[in-house]
């Protein structure tokens, strides 16, 4: 009695889907418009609800919004999720250099989140650089009422807040236009904060997406 070749090769075996665990990020924004409103509209994409399964938390505070309260208050926050075994991976901080006057305490505020562990998202000089740079590339210095401007011209939204649809499609774009300033300070041997223009922006979009 004949026998059929037995195939060879890997068995067949149902895939199972795994799912990656929430990552739980908690970021830290000056009380502003601009900075919630876009990261709200950034919470709710599918590549970062879905694909990334990221539980990004944002907590705003109007009153203190200087940098060095902000990093205060983000390492109080890591510390006490560490206490009580919160399930929190990242803390972010993000805040504005400003010009022509900088912020009090840029430096102590780098320095005290680096040291906890507390990541940052600086625009140079405010967050409204990294707007524009969802629409075109900018090189060329300028202080904050300039990048107001500008922003207002490339999204005719005064001051309305942001539109999340038209910002969300561009971000990838805006991620490399900051990455390449980086890149240009870095070879220009321009250092914090006279990087300006600038925009760590991306970093944190990066991060959760």
């Amino acid at each position: 009695m004949g026998h059929g070749r037995r195939k060879t090769g890997k068995p067949l075996r149902r895939k199972v889907a795994i799912r990656e665990p929430r990552k739980t990020v908690v970021v830290f924004c000056e009380g502003r418009r601009s900075e919630p409103e876009y990261l709200e509209a950034l919470k709710r994409e599918p590549a970062v609800r879905d694909v990334a399964a990221v539980d990004l938390r944002i907590e705003r505070h109007a009153g203190e919004s200087a940098p060095l309260a902000l990093v205060r208050m983000a390492v109080a926050a890591k510390d006490r999720a560490d206490r009580e075994e919160g399930e929190v991976d990242e803390v972010w901080c993000v805040f504005d250099v400003e010009w022509p006057t900088n912020h009090s305490g840029l430096v102590e505020a780098l320095e005290l989140a680096r040291k906890h562990g507390i990541e940052v998202a600086v625009s140079n000089p405010c967050f409204e650089l990294w707007l524009v740079l969802h629409f075109r590339d900018h090189r060329a210095w300028l202080d904050n009422d300039a990048a107001r401007r500008l922003r207002r011209s490339c999204d005719g939204q005064g001051d309305k807040g942001v539109d999340g649809a038209t910002y969300m499609a561009s971000r990838d774009v805006a991620t490399r236009r900051a990455a390449a300033l980086e890149r240009m300070h870095l070879l220009n041997g321009v250092r914090f904060p006279h990087d300006n223009p600038s925009s760590g922006m991306y970093h944190l979009v990066t991060a959760v997406s």
